[in-house]
C-alpha cells in the first residue's frame, strides 16, 4: 500500500468548506467527477454507507469510518471491486501570510490522506486535486 498526500488553500471560510464536506448533496458541486452520492442519510457520520456515482455513472461503494466535528476531520473507505483506498480529510484555518512570496490571505487549507494501490492513487490524483481547489474556492 502506498501513500499521497494532497492540499489545498482557498479564500472559502473553514465553515463553509466543512459544510461542503458533511453534506453529501453538496459533493458534485465541487468535485467534477462525482455526479450523485446516493445514501439514505444527509450528512457523514461513522458507518454510513452509499454508493458514489461518477460522471461517467461508475459506481463506488463507501462507508464512513470517523468524523470529528471539532476537528473538522473524517475518514471514509472507498471500494470499486478488488480495490479499495482509504482516504482521511482535514479542514483547517489559513491565515494572512505568504507562501512561496505570494500573498495568501484569510481562507482554508484542506488536507487529503489517500492510501491504497500506487497506481490507483497516481491515477486519481490530479482529479482530487482539482476537487480539492474546487472545495476551498469562494
Amino acid at each position: 500500500m502506498a501513500t499521497v498526500n494532497l492540499r489545498a488553500i482557498g479564500p472559502a471560510s473553514t465553515g463553509t468548506v466543512w459544510r461542503r464536506y458533511t453534506h453529501f448533496q453538496q459533493w458534485s458541486g465541487w468535485s467534477p467527477q462525482i455526479r450523485a452520492v446516493h445514501t439514505d442519510a444527509a450528512c457523514i457520520a461513522p458507518g454510513v454507507r452509499g454508493r458514489v456515482e461518477s460522471v461517467l455513472r461508475i459506481g463506488v461503494a463507501f462507508v464512513i469510518e470517523d468524523v470529528d466535528p471539532e476537528r473538522r476531520s473524517w475518514s471514509w473507505r472507498v471500494r470499486l471491486g478488488p480495490v479499495r483506498v482509504w482516504l482521511k480529510h482535514d479542514v483547517l484555518p489559513w491565515t494572512t501570510g505568504t507562501r512561496t512570496g505570494v500573498r495568501t490571505g484569510a481562507g482554508t487549507e484542506t488536507r487529503l490522506v489517500m492510501r491504497g494501490p500506487l497506481p490507483v492513487l497516481v491515477a486519481y490524483a490530479p482529479l482530487a486535486r482539482l476537487a480539492l481547489r474546487r472545495l476551498v474556492r469562494d
